[in-house]
């Protein structure tokens, strides 16, 4: 029992107008070679054919339960960790009453389509390194039949497809209704000793751009604004401006700047959260001159979902 138990894990999605892309996405589930115990899809007020799609999934897989929120905008600040930690507490609250087991617990998004072992892989991982806590695969995009591997900062996982240990879940709070609730949550685990990995080379497929659900240019204003809620340094955020401008498409770093530095001279409310608010703090210079060496590099991206 032991041995299965640590092969068993919950799959939370969030979904809101995803007609287009959840038909893809579940098949890459329900395909998956290692499928969850339990998975919980978020149907966050959508108004096309999402009901529809999720009635049919449920009908024909028992392992796969939906709930449904009051039609709200689309929001990736506060409303996004809102809704998915409405599917963890479900999730939990399930297991609890039907006596499922479980050793990890994952995030998926609706735009997402993972490879055949997607799931089997990362939990191989973890299987040969207690200390893991989190881990993803990579992001890649298809172009013209091509996929390509959308680089970030080294190792750290990225918000989709993401998987923590039970106990690295519950020891730094669970899903936080926070801006970046990624960042956040990669931030309590390095504090709290556990290794994070992206293995770049386990391939889920992100059907639109990462921040782009609203267009890149107001993706890019909330992460400049999510920076600076999170009190990162104004001059790692210059860094980033830099690194974006000189990216296509190049407008992303005025609005990252916008965003962070609008917030800034007004003031805006930042996280309160004594851990968050000392790690930004206490790196300084060390973290400044960390962005500034690799700002150029195809091995430093910073910002982008899951980033600290």
């Amino acid at each position: 029992m032991g041995s299965d138990l640590k092969r068993k894990y919950l799959l939370v999605t969030p979904a809101k107008n995803e007609e287009q892309n959840l038909p893809d996405v579940s098949k890459s589930v329900i395909g998956q070679r290692l499928r969850p115990e339990l998975w919980i899809i978020i149907d966050d007020g959508s108004t096309d054919g999402t009901p529809c799609i999720l009635k049919d999934l449920q009908a024909n897989c028992s392992w796969v339960q939906s709930i449904r929120l009051p039609p709200r905008p689309r929001d990736i600040t506060f409303h996004y960790s809102y809704v998915c930690k409405q599917g963890f507490d479900y999730a939990l609250e399930y297991c609890r009453g039907n006596n499922l087991e479980f050793e990890y617990i994952a995030l998926l998004d609706a735009d997402t389509v993972l490879e055949e072992n997607y799931f089997g892989k990362l939990l191989d991982e973890f299987e040969k390194d207690n200390s893991i806590g989190i881990v993803s695969g990579g992001i890649y995009y298809e172009t013209k039949g091509k996929l390509s591997l959308e680089v970030t900062t080294k190792n750290l996982p990225r918000g989709t497809g993401r998987i923590w240990r039970k106990e690295c879940f519950f020891e730094t709070g669970g899903y936080q209704v926070e801006p970046s609730p990624d960042s956040i949550s990669n931030i309590k685990a390095l504090m709290r000793g556990w290794r994070l990995v992206q293995y770049a080379d386990v391939v889920q497929m992100q059907k639109r751009k990462t921040s782009a659900a609203d267009g890149l240019w107001h993706g890019y204003i909330k992460n400049g604004w999510m920076a600076y809620y999170l009190g990162k340094n104004s001059l790692i955020a210059l860094v980033n401006v830099l690194y974006f401008s000189v990216k296509y498409p190049y407008y992303t770093g005025a609005a990252y700047f916008w965003g962070y530095f609008s917030s800034a001279i007004k003031r805006d409310k930042q996280i309160q959260d004594p851990e968050i608010r000392a790690y930004y703090k206490n790196q300084g210079l060390t973290g400044l001159l960390s962005r500034v060496s690799g700002v150029f590099s195809r091995n430093s991206r910073d910002v982008l979902e899951g980033e600290p």
